[in-house]
């Protein structure tokens, strides 16, 4: 049975695992939700730190069910049953986000904390299969425990939230859990990850995460067919699009899905990116919104677009295919083009209708250059393909 379970197959994303995903297409709404609560020109401060926690606890749960389906996932009954329990619980996550969030705290942080312990437990459940195998049973024990000490950490928020009405165990808990599982939790774990899944598993949800951002821009549209709501209709598209796009290439041409690594580094890279994600779908919201004053709706959507670039380009360092060559180049482009976007933005912040159309040009330049790039390295990639090679692959 051993040598079963450790031999290397292919494994595919399976239909239960998009049905799960589906739950956080409607948390990341609850959680967007957050930021509508507005005080003094901008987002009300309590309500901007509940949105922070509330997305990368959620991202980060995703994150923990997917590494262990990835490494010890057969989909069989027990698993499905696991799914589907986290994902009912999920619901009364999804419930407590709200402005009024302080009356549902408890409430939140209980369902949080067995989404852990239910991730934990089929931890523990693996142990009886990889008894004989020290390097498993070794990361096995090791996610276990980190999951159990952030879910305790999580309960532990409720007492402090009635004594003192702060909830800083909250965020403790989350830099926990990324933070042990970046440095000790997984550090050995490459020869048991399926990176090929793992990336496609990651894309998945960047593909559901672009979804709400679509359903976003329909905000544009005042009921009515007029110029102006067309004109930003239009450029929320493009700029969704080039969005997309970057990312596309990324994920086809310049990624190495073959690459031995344990992933975590790209995982944690993709809760940045998707965590820019949901701040460029408020921060389009934000722009035909008048009660929000014009330096703090700049600043929002500038840092948001460059910490989504920036999260994505960073995928470039560590898992780029050996034949990428460059790259430090195209990054110092990038960021150069960045610092010159940030410039115009802010010089012209009173006019909405030149600001979204120079984010649109500022998106099609680093599509640009990361599709030229991607170009680039495909043909290096075909030109040191043995004739053998190219026979397949014609």
């Amino acid at each position: 049975m051993i040598r079963d379970l450790l031999e290397k197959r292919e494994k595919k994303v399976e239909y239960i695992e998009l049905i799960y995903d589906l739950i956080f297409v409607y948390i990341v709404g609850r959680n967007n939700a957050l930021l509508h609560e507005f005080s003094g020109g901008f987002i009300e401060p309590t309500a901007f730190m509940a949105y922070i926690m509330t997305t990368l606890a959620v991202i980060q749960i995703w994150n923990f069910t997917t590494y262990y389906i990835n490494i010890y996932g057969r989909h069989g009954v027990r698993e499905h049953v696991f799914l589907f329990v986290n994902m009912f619980l999920l619901y009364f996550v999804g419930e407590g986000t709200r402005a009024d969030w302080q009356q549902f705290h408890t409430q939140y942080h209980v369902a949080w904390a067995l989404i852990l312990i239910n991730i934990g437990l089929q931890y523990v459940l693996e142990l009886r299969n990889y008894k004989d195998v020290p390097a498993n049973k070794k990361q096995i024990v090791k996610m276990a425990v980190i999951l159990f000490a952030e879910a305790a950490i999580a309960l532990s928020d409720i007492a402090l939230f009635y004594l003192t009405q702060t909830t800083w165990l909250s965020l403790a808990a989350i830099l926990f859990g990324m933070t042990s599982v970046l440095l000790v939790g997984q550090k050995r774990s490459g020869s048991f990850v399926d990176f090929t899944h793992l990336s496609e598993r990651a894309m998945l949800y960047v593909v559901f995460t672009f979804g709400e951002m679509i359903i976003g821009i329909a905000g544009y549209f005042d009921g009515a067919f007029s110029l102006r709501s067309t004109y930003f209709a239009l450029m929320g598209f493009l700029i969704v699009v080039g969005l997309f796009l970057s990312y596309g290439v990324f994920y086809d041409h310049i990624i190495d899905r073959e690459k031995r690594t344990s992933g975590l580094l790209y995982m944690l890279l993709h809760i940045g990116i998707i965590f820019a994600m949901n701040n460029i779908t408020n921060g389009l919201e934000f722009m035909q919104q008048s009660e929000i004053a014009l330096l703090p709706k700049v600043a929002f959507l500038v840092g948001s677009f460059i910490l989504y670039f920036g999260f994505l380009f960073g995928l470039g360092f560590r898992h780029a295919k050996a034949r990428c060559r460059k790259y430090n180049r195209l990054c110092l482009l990038a960021a150069g083009t960045a610092a010159a976007f940030a410039a115009v933005m802010f010089l012209l912040r009173e006019h909405m209708e030149i600001n979204i159309a120079v984010t649109v040009v500022f998106i099609a330049l680093l599509f640009s250059l990361i599709y030229r790039y991607g170009r680039l390295t495909a043909r290096a990639e075909n030109a040191e393909e043995t004739p053998a090679e190219k026979r397949i692959t014609e």
